[in-house]
Formats: C-alpha cells, sequence, structure tokens
C-alpha cells in the first residue's frame, strides 16, 4: 500500500471514530447555536428537551451524513496533513535541519501543512456539515427531509449544486484557522515526547494519543467556536417557507446575531462542544495512530 492510501485509510478510522463519540454532542451544540434566544437555558435543558420530546435515538439523528462524510474528510485532512510532512521532511533533510530524517517540523511548517489540511478537508465537510445542520434542527412533527439523500436532492433541485456549499467560505476560514491550531498543538506534543524520551512515534503509548488529541481538540475550538456558530446560522438560514432568509453574507450575519442577542450568542453552545471535545478529537488521534501503525506493517 503507498503511503497516501495507508494516510486515508487510518485518517477514515480517526474519522469513524470521532462521529461514533462526538455526534450527541454535536447536535445539542447545533441546536443551542442555531434556536432563537431564550429557547433553552442551558445544555442540560437542551439535552433533556431532545430526549423527552425525540427520544433517545435523536442524538443521532444526521448520523449517516457525517458517518459517511466526516469519513472521508478526517481522511483527507490526514492524508494531507501527512504529505505536507514528508514534503517538509525532504526539504529539511536536504538542508541538514529538522534532525533524524527531517522530521522535526517547525511551527511555521505544522501551520502550513495543518492550513493545507484544513481547506483541502473544507471542500468535503462544507456539504457534508450543511446537510448534517439541516437534519439535525429539523423537528420531527415538521420534517423538510426524509433523510441525507432526500436533503441532497431537494436542496440542489431547488437552489442548485451551489445551495449544497451554503456557507462554504465561512467553513474555509474556520477549517484553516482551526486545523492550523489542531495539528500544531498535537505535532508538538509528540515531538516533545519523542525528544524527551527518546523513542520512535510508534512507541508512544495509546492513552498519550488521546490525551494530545484532547489538548488539540480545545486549542481547534477555542479558534474556531464563533465561527463555526456564524457557519451554523448561515447553514440554517432560509430554504424555510415558513422563516424566510436572514441573512445576505456571514458579515451581515455577524452584525445581526451581535445587535440582536449580544456577544453571548457566538459562545452559545459552548458547553457540550467543551464536553465532547477531548473525546472526539481524543478518539480520532487514537483511530489513526492505531489504524497507521497496524497499516505500516502492510
Amino acid at each position: 500500500m503507498s503511503k497516501t492510501v495507508k494516510d486515508l485509510a487510518a485518517g477514515t478510522a480517526g474519522g469513524v471514530a470521532q462521529v461514533l463519540v462526538g455526534q450527541p454532542f454535536d447536535i445539542v451544540k447545533v441546536r443551542m447555536q442555531t434556536a432563537p434566544k431564550g429557547t433553552y437555558s442551558g445544555m442540560v435543558h437542551c439535552a433533556g428537551g431532545i430526549l423527552k420530546n425525540e427520544g433517545p435515538l435523536a442524538f443521532y439523528k444526521g448520523t449517516l451524513t457525517p458517518l459517511l462524510g466526516i469519513g472521508v474528510c478526517v481522511s483527507i485532512q490526514f492524508a494531507v496533513l501527512e504529505f505536507a510532512k514528508r514534503q517538509f521532511a525532504a526539504q529539511n533533510l536536504a538542508s541538514g535541519t529538522g534532525g533524524e530524517g527531517g522530521r522535526t517540523l517547525s511551527s511555521g511548517q505544522l501551520v502550513f501543512a495543518g492550513v493545507s489540511a484544513g481547506l483541502a478537508n473544507g471542500i468535503v465537510s462544507g456539504p457534508v456539515e450543511h446537510i448534517r445542520i439541516r437534519l439535525q434542527t429539523q423537528s420531527d412533527k415538521n420534517r423538510l427531509y426524509a433523510g441525507p439523500f432526500d436533503a441532497i436532492k431537494k436542496i440542489s433541485s431547488a437552489h442548485g449544486i451551489a445551495g449544497l456549499f451554503k456557507g462554504q467560505c465561512v467553513t474555509f476560514l474556520r477549517e484553516a484557522t482551526g486545523y492550523a491550531a489542531y495539528f500544531l498543538v498535537y505535532e508538538k506534543l509528540v515531538q516533545r515526547e519523542i525528544a524527551q524520551k527518546g523513542i520512535r512515534r510508534d512507541q508512544i503509548s495509546p492513552l498519550n494519543a488521546v490525551l494530545y488529541g484532547a489538548t488539540s481538540g480545545y486549542a481547534l475550538w477555542a479558534i474556531i467556536y464563533p465561527i463555526d456558530m456564524i457557519k451554523s446560522r448561515m447553514q440554517t438560514d432560509g430554504f424555510s417557507p415558513s422563516t424566510g432568509q436572514k441573512y445576505a453574507s456571514a458579515r451581515d450575519c455577524v452584525r445581526k446575531v451581535w445587535k440582536s442577542e449580544g456577544i453571548s450568542a457566538f459562545t452559545r453552545g459552548l458547553g457540550p462542544t467543551l464536553i465532547r471535545s477531548p473525546f472526539a478529537n481524543g478518539a480520532t488521534f487514537l483511530g489513526f495512530e492505531m489504524a497507521n501503525r497496524m497499516l505500516q506493517s502492510w
């Protein structure tokens, strides 16, 4: 197997682990981000309402889309990241920097690799998350879409292919900034352990992979949460005959949300995100690292 195929396969394993662990928290986050001010008093109120009114399976509403899509997204992230890391390692080796094999990348190199991974991922994650959010926010009593494929069909029929990419510019901004921080933090923690203990990457314990993944997840959300809120608002705006379109652009969305709901709206739903983050991102990196180690022997 080629290195890129292995990276794609290992990334898919990480993506599936992320979705299965993080989906219940994500639906609470999205509901809180997109509901009118005052709908929920907090995370527990939101989760309790979902459980009472829609049942426990509602926490996995729209899971098929991310299970298929996020697996692809995470595989793209890691494939692009690892490709960029190999290119920089080759440059370092040629210039005599970066330690053994040139693999100890600088912060600038890791940020560039992370931005590249985020932008590549954003091409797929934009429409995937748009469909997921549409499914997560519709009520059982007033269902517009029967499932992800029905949503794709109806949105593309009414608004063209561009309708699937609603909020795409905000998605690119979120992915580029978020994954720069995400992979920088993770790789620096890995570099530190390798240097301190004199071990290979595949000798890092699974527990530390989880802990480093959890830490990098917090770094990601600390950077992108307000951007993510705007993305969610943009992707749930319009398309509904009863509400119409509220926001002309991302800038207009920021202005109107700030004016009508205040600065607190930009952090609404942060609680379930912070609870979800260590589990979902720890699972992502654990899945990737373990699958990668297994695949290296093939």
